[in-house]
């Protein structure tokens, strides 16, 4: 099974409010729209039922000042798809509106979800410069492959709950500022499955999975920061038959790389020099991403922590055309030790540029 990341939506023009918005503007923006576009409002309107996830969307994420930030820079953290069914809408309208979730007497009563699962991936900085597709593993729930995924001995049907006419939930309505609005509970006889089931299964104790190990190719984008966290909808666990499955949430690593220090998309690489080569001038060979590297002329009298630029050879800008730039810092390396042939050469240098420098410690000599 393959998947990839969503490509990130302009959330500031489907509120309708300019980057630097306030809070309480994306609120405003977000109460009035989630009023217009609600189904309930427009029955029948597919249009505007999609409208209505793209504006819950955007406010799950402007909302929240670190999704906010993270979205700001381009990065690819819980892109999308943030919203796996109205159950996940519901619940934004829950906190919102107090605790309402659906309006105009029409309730969604909320489906069994499977679990969430995570895995962490390690990249290299070349990985991070190309992208790659990667195989992970990681443990889970699968429907149990006895009952099918219904809890139920084969032979012996589940029952239809009596408390919730096998809906599994029970509804509370209240009037609220976006008018008759009704909050959905699970059933509790049912636990929100509205079947009971009298004969569970041998093989799953009447639970409905069994944990496994499933292995997914994910495809990362070129230019992922490290601590990045992708959300791939669905490919989650499962709770049983007829449900929705859960996400897996992949927490990125990248890791670290004696050649480069990384700053976003832009790549610092130190380059040792001798003292005499800085005074002289010299070339040095520059490692780059891939393998290649680049011979650079070091001009005579080159100062220590002089950088020079080489654009384009940093990382790509994730989701953005170009690459950013390699800075090359030269380091002039100060011999620490001497030999008595260098001594002598470096105190004539000194005379000739009429330097000031230290008299060589003699060693007392020990008495009898």
């Amino acid at each position: 099974m393959r998947a990839s990341a969503s490509d990130v939506k302009d959330y500031y023009e489907t509120l309708g409010v300019p980057r630097d918005a306030a809070q309480d503007d994306i609120k405003r923006a977000f109460r009035r729209l989630a009023r217009e576009t609600h189904p309930d409002a427009n029955p029948g309107d597919a249009a505007a039922e999609a409208r209505f996830r793209e504006v819950a969307e955007a406010y799950e994420v402007l909302s929240d000042p670190q999704r906010r930030a993270a979205y700001d820079r381009g990065e690819l953290s819980d892109p999308g798809n943030l919203f796996s069914s109205f159950a996940g809408i519901d619940d934004l309208l829950n906190s919102f509106f107090g605790g309402m979730g659906s309006f105009g007497g029409r309730a969604r009563a909320r489906a069994p979800r499977g679990p969430d699962a995570r895995v962490s991936v390690e990249l290299t900085l070349e990985e991070v410069a190309t992208g790659v597709r990667r195989e992970v593993s990681f443990a889970t729930t699968v429907e149990c492959g006895h009952c099918r995924g219904g809890g139920a001995e084969p032979g012996h049907p589940p029952r239809t709950c009596e408390q919730c006419g096998g809906s599994g939930a029970r509804r509370i309505s209240q009037r609220t500022l976006l008018g008759s609005m009704t909050t959905v509970v699970s059933c509790d006889a049912c636990r929100g499955a509205g079947q009971i089931v009298d004969t569970p299964c041998t093989r799953c104790a009447g639970q409905r999975v069994t944990r496994e190990t499933r292995a997914i190719a994910v495809d990362i984008p070129a230019g992922i920061d490290d601590g990045t966290r992708l959300r791939l909808t669905g490919h989650g666990g499962s709770a049983g038959a007829g449900t929705a499955s859960g996400d897996l949430y992949l927490d990125v690593r990248v890791l670290a790389d004696e050649r480069f220090t990384r700053e976003g998309e832009h790549l610092h690489h130190a380059a040792r020099i001798g003292l005499a080569a800085a005074a002289l001038g010299t070339k040095v060979e520059v490692p780059l991403l891939g393998g290649d590297s680049e011979t650079l002329d070091v001009e005579p009298g080159t100062q220590p922590g002089t950088v020079v630029r080489l654009p384009g050879a940093g990382l790509p800008r994730l989701q953005r055309r170009g690459r950013g730039d390699l800075f090359v810092e030269y380091v002039v390396e100060v011999p620490s030790e001497l030999s008595a042939e260098e001594r002598e050469a470096l105190e004539t240098f000194a005379r000739l540029r009429g330097e000031r420098i230290a008299e060589p410690k003699r060693r007392r000599r020990r008495k009898g």
